[in-house]
């Protein structure tokens, strides 16, 4: 099983989102590939919850209000990678805090830059509002990162709501600049196709 464990603390993630109070770190965390009996639903209650700033912006971000089915369908279109908690009711079982996927597979036109030779990119990145600033997102970000490596490709992008800037400045703090815009089919705003070298 592809599974990466980690202690916190780790690295802060962006400040544009409800975070834990300062110097609050996560329980021991776990990053691993999606399992066919992994609740969907949490996962999609999982970005629903996730993306509501976005919401607030009035964007209208896919992952922000899909259903079970798309959910479903895009974790197996992709590599999907959850990160879990011990449950504080059930210290033997785990929650999911975060989601990502890498390379996922879609039925729409792609932005050029992700089509290109050794790019690969991740998508439907998402934490647990109450966790955002423990280091989840940097861990599923870090594990979407090393996959890419390992396949050798030479880049990983992503797309993300222009509008966001909070967020577009997060990942120029970890290193992706700029590449394109892009309009996917189902989202209301103006996308920005960011990319980091892989070394």
């Amino acid at each position: 099983m592809d599974t990466t464990i980690l202690h916190s603390p780790l690295m802060p993630e962006p400040a544009a989102h409800p975070a834990s109070p300062p110097g609050t770190t996560a329980p021991a965390l776990t990053v691993r590939r999606y399992m066919i009996d992994d609740p969907v639903t949490a996962i999609t209650e999982l970005l629903h919850r996730a993306y509501v700033g976005q919401h607030a912006m009035g964007l209208r971000p896919l992952a922000g209000r899909q259903d079970d089915k798309t959910t479903l369908g895009r974790v197996l279109n992709s590599e999907c990678y959850l990160a879990l908690i011990p449950d504080e009711s059930d210290p033997h079982h785990q929650r999911i805090v975060g989601v990502i996927l890498f390379n996922e597979h879609e039925h729409v036109a792609f932005p050029p830059f992700f089509l290109r030779p050794g790019v690969a990119h991740f998508a439907m990145f998402a934490v647990e509002p109450g966790l955002q600033g423990a280091g989840i997102g940097n861990a599923l970000l870090e594990r979407c990162e090393a996959r890419a490596r390992e396949l050798a490709f030479r880049e990983l992008a992503l797309s993300m709501a222009e509008p966001d800037t909070a967020l577009r400045n997060y990942y120029q703090r970890r290193g992706y600049r700029f590449v394109e815009h892009w309009q996917w089919p189902y989202t209301n705003y103006r996308s920005c196709i960011l990319s980091m070298p892989i070394v």
